[in-house]
């Protein structure tokens, strides 16, 4: 996305805390009634076996498919109602000012346990 565009619309965000940490952005889509994902996800506990470069929140958006290249998050900046994503290859406006003000609590308690090494900047409001 470019930093021209508008922010994608967050219709909710999708949590998971177990072997997997993932923080997942329900954003509308073109067609009406449906979503696509931008996922955040990482996974400590297998982690140790990668290269250190490959460790982190690797990111994916289903619009962008990518190649078998991890693009892992760089920074993230939790401002509501707008949620700015850096990742090595892309940025990412969202809205989300239609989320319950909870989910986007709780998304942020897994993005500080994502953080648990510093390995990206993370910045809430």
């Amino acid at each position: 996305m470019n930093a021209d565009s508008p922010p994608e619309v967050v219709e909710f965000i999708t949590i998971e805390k177990g072997d997997d940490l993932v923080v997942s952005f329900a954003i509308t889509a073109k067609e009406p009634g449906e979503v696509v994902s931008l996922t955040l996800v990482r996974t400590p506990k297998f982690e140790f076996a990668l290269p250190t470069e490959e460790r982190g929140v690797v990111v994916s958006h289903e619009s962008f498919p990518q190649d078998d290249d991890r693009d892992l998050l760089q920074r993230i900046k939790v401002a509501p109602p707008i949620v700015s994503i850096a990742t090595a290859r892309k940025r990412y406006e969202l809205d989300v000012s239609k989320v319950d003000p909870r989910e986007l609590r709780s998304a942020q308690r897994v993005l500080e346990r994502m953080n648990f090494d510093d390995r990206f900047v993370l910045r809430l409001a």
